[in-house]
């Protein structure tokens, strides 16, 4: 997890894709995963370059899910 960064108690990273219609889709497979496990992340896209905040708002900070859910980003924007 080391391209995550820890900000505001939350993580973050930016991912640069290769177009804009890649990283659409690859915000398509973030969606699809965060509603499968009913956790959800901040979401900025701007034209390659999306920005996801990992953060459980209820408990005021980063948990274990939120890494968890960091990792399966991550894997996400291999995939």
């Amino acid at each position: 997890m080391t391209d995550w960064q820890e900000q505001a108690g939350a993580l973050v990273r930016e991912f640069e894709l290769p177009s804009f219609p890649a990283a659409i889709e690859f915000v398509d497979r973030l969606a699809e995963l965060a509603e499968s496990e009913n956790h959800h992340p901040d979401i900025d896209i701007r034209y390659r370059h999306v920005t996801v905040r990992w953060t459980t708002h209820s408990e005021g900070g980063i948990t274990e899910k939120d890494r968890e859910m960091a990792e399966r980003t991550s894997a996400l924007a291999t995939a």
